[in-house]
């Protein structure tokens, strides 16, 4: 409960906020579509590329963003990260530094089934948009697009339980945070706020909308008769 020793601290713009709903959403529904099958590979395929636009978004925030937003804030550091266990602060705005390496390791694993998912095929009539450019590339990322399934289920466990972790052990209500944007945090010392007015607001628009540009044109790039068009 917020008292007269804290104050509001905005640690998540609403282009961060968005961008992770909007992931989680286009998470769900891929492992949804792929589980469903079908005609509904279509829409895996939209989900995919859902994803990989709103990963790209994620990248380019990660350097112009919110200041908790920025990989400048949360980069991973093993001397900061024992220094963190060690101290076990009751409130740490944006992503903690043991919190940090599993936000990489998120980006990395996701942003591998996104790019690998362009070029995967089922050998029936859905494959991604870059599949024609090369038939044993395409057979190799089918296999490690299936592959890494687990391993983003592994991650998805791990990060559920750790919010669980974090809401029942430590009180701190991450979900929460991650919807309004803003957390009690101590007067004292005082911390920077996150940016987040119009001019920022529209720059991530105009951002995004240059990526749902590029997506949509990499989805081109297939040969006629070999193209999205085909199966979506």
């Amino acid at each position: 409960m917020q008292t007269s020793t804290t104050r509001p601290l905005l640690v998540w713009d609403l282009p961060t906020r968005l961008f992770h709903w909007l992931f989680v959403i286009s998470i769900v529904g891929c492992f949804v579509t792929i589980k469903v099958g079908g005609l509904w590979m279509d829409w895996h395929v939209r989900f995919g590329l859902l994803a990989l636009g709103l990963l790209a978004f994620r990248l380019v925030w990660g350097l112009i963003g919110g200041y908790y937003s920025r990989f400048s804030h949360f980069f991973p550091n093993p001397i900061r990260s024992l220094r963190y266990l060690r101290d076990k602060p009751a409130v740490y705005p944006g992503h903690n530094p043991v919190g940090a390496w599993s936000v990489w390791v998120m980006l990395i694993v996701f942003g591998f089934q996104a790019i690998s998912g362009l070029f995967a095929n089922d050998d029936i009539f859905t494959s991604g948009p870059l599949a024609y450019l090369s038939s044993d590339w395409s057979k190799t990322l089918t296999g490690l697009h299936k592959a890494n399934e687990w391993v983003m289920l592994a991650i998805i466990g791990l990060h559920i339980l750790a919010i669980f972790l974090y809401r029942v052990l430590g009180g701190q209500k991450l979900t929460s945070v991650m919807v309004k944007g803003s957390m009690p945090v101590p007067s004292e010392p005082a911390l920077p706020a996150s940016k987040d007015n119009w001019k920022t607001r529209l720059l991530a628009l105009l951002i995004a909308v240059l990526i749902a540009w590029g997506v949509y044109w990499i989805t081109g790039l297939a040969p006629v008769g070999g193209g999205m068009d085909d199966f979506m």
